[in-house]
């Protein structure tokens, strides 16, 4: 019997070991994820539903609280909302940044990223008076970088595109802050609509947001940052840095005048990568060649999958992760809405690589193609990196949040997210860009950029498929190159395979930078 009554007190100490070990799992280990958890009904409303109000820069309310309705007898609107649900002011405008916040699928965006702020909470007291008796929990407000009249008007060129396919997405930011100025894609959804009272009509409104396009994307996933794409002659911006920056010794490569690489360098041998037309009219393999202040402004292909080629695997590789790829950008909006563009592993670029496209991949990713994807925003960053001398700075679009009373209780400092290269070596790739514009052999010089803004940029036109079906359409750049207060990078995906990133891409571009520095010179 004692020998019994020893074994069940064991059996008991083990079990109550175990209850305090899973406690301490909840109440420590997973207190975090747990706290942030979609899933977990705090993360919609506070006690009452209320939220803080989220603005932009320039004080318009792009989400608040306001009472529900009194429902219909037998109507489930309301349901779990504790008397509030949300209201999105400005629709589609903003949604792929504040995101949502609803009763039955939780939050995202803005929404998500702060909403232990945005909740009822203990207000932290400001006077001996609040010392003695607490205020009561109150939310906080929260103040983004981005302006309603940039991201109107970033809207607005977006939708000037011409054709039947218009899904796109533009980024712009400020290179030495990292602040997110606008950040509009197509398609986009409506907020209001997953923040309704009605429980149903949710469900409904989350069906077709989740549902993707003809061209195959979901309005639900903002095409700035969640879908990266191939990114053509963009990465030269990134091919040319690794030699200036990495591999010195190829900063004087020249490249031989002529139309594809099998009558000039010693690529693998089943390579054969031909230039592309240019926008003056050019044709396919016409030839280019030269220094990199020629290859760039013309965008040789064959020259910089050769001069990509030299840098080796390892080299081309360590400049895209400078510059942010292969990472999740730090942005601060929900995980789930943020993708990491790519460049191929070294292991994969190698000789006798089981996965991946071995030694022959290298040209291609040096160009943008094969492998290589990036987003509109990683694309913007690159861009901002080679405006802020080398430094691209944490992606964010919190300026400030403040307390219920109107008092600031956190405001944004800016922070060093990646070193993409050395001061001067970002001088050296920015000149090669302004070339981009100011050059007759220039792919953007027919654009028509008023030479007092002094913009610096690189076009990119991504052959999809193979055979070739479509192309993505870019266009990235910075302006002023005196003084960059703007980078911005412009997708424009699934073009007819005749048309270029200038064409396309290019006046959307024109649009936003110049409509951005006629803004920033209105208000200083």
């Amino acid at each position: 019997m004692g020998r019994r009554i020893r074994w069940l007190g064991l059996v008991l100490v083990i079990c109550f070991a175990l209850v305090l070990l899973q406690l301490t799992n909840i109440q420590v280990r997973q207190a975090s994820s747990l706290n942030a958890a979609t899933t977990n009904p705090r993360n919609t409303n506070g006690p009452d539903g209320q939220r803080g109000i989220i603005r932009a820069a320039t004080g318009a309310v792009l989400a608040k609280s306001v009472k529900v309705p009194h429902p219909a007898a037998g109507s489930n609107a309301g349901a779990g909302s504790g008397g509030y649900y949300r209201t999105y002011p400005t629709a589609t405008l903003f949604s792929g940044i504040v995101g949502y916040s609803s009763t039955v699928y939780g939050t995202q965006g803005v929404e998500y990223e702060y909403n232990t702020q945005l909740v009822p909470h203990q207000q932290a007291a400001t006077t001996l008076g609040q010392l003695l008796d607490p205020p009561a929990p109150a939310p906080d407000d929260v103040v983004l970088t981005v302006r309603r009249d940039l991201q109107t008007l970033v809207k607005t060129a977006l939708a000037s595109l011409p054709g039947p396919n218009k899904d796109a997405a533009a980024v712009a930011i400020q290179p030495r802050t990292g602040a997110v100025l606008a950040m509009y894609s197509t398609p986009s959804f409506d907020p209001n609509a997953l923040a309704d009272p009605d429980v149903k009509a949710e469900e409904t409104a989350r069906k077709v947001d989740m549902t993707a396009d003809a061209e195959g994307f979901e309005p639900l996933q903002p095409l700035a940052t969640w879908y990266p794409l191939l990114p053509g002659s963009t990465f030269k911006v990134v091919t040319s840095t690794a030699a200036y920056h990495l591999k010195p010794t190829l900063a004087t490569f020249d490249y031989p005048v002529v139309a594809c690489t099998k009558t000039a360098t010693p690529l693998p041998t089943h390579l054969d990568i031909c230039n592309e037309p240019s926008t003056h009219g050019g044709v396919k393999g016409k030839p280019c060649g030269g220094k990199m202040t020629q290859m760039l402004p013309a965008s040789c292909d064959p020259g910089y999958a050769t001069l990509g080629y030299k840098e080796e695997p390892t080299i081309l590789s360590a400049q895209a992760e400078d510059f942010g790829f292969n990472a999740t950008p730090p942005i601060d909006l929900t995980p789930h809405t943020v993708k990491k563009s790519t460049f191929p592993s070294v292991d994969s670029l190698q000789p006798g690589a089981k996965k991946g496209p071995g030694p022959g991949g290298v040209p291609f990713a040096a160009i943008g193609q094969g492998t290589v994807t990036a987003t509109a925003l990683q694309d913007a960053m690159v861009a901002a990196g080679i405006a802020d001398t080398g430094t691209v700075m944490t992606p964010h679009v919190m300026a400030q949040i403040r307390s219920s009373q109107g008092t600031a209780v956190q405001t944004y400092t800016p922070k060093p997210y990646k070193q993409a290269a050395t001061a001067a070596a970002a001088k050296k790739v920015g000149t090669l860009m302004q070339k981009v514009v100011t050059t007759p052999q220039g792919t953007a010089h027919g654009i028509g950029f008023t030479p007092n803004d002094h913009v610096a940029v690189k076009t990119g036109t991504a052959q999809v498929g193979t055979p070739v079906t479509t192309v993505n359409d870019w266009m990235i750049g910075f302006a002023p190159a005196t003084n960059p207060t703007v980078a911005v990078a412009v997708l424009v995906p699934h073009q007819p395979r005749d048309t270029t990133g200038a064409e396309v891409a290019g006046p959307v571009f024109k649009q936003i930078i110049e409509g951005v520095l006629a803004q920033q010179r209105a208000t200083h």
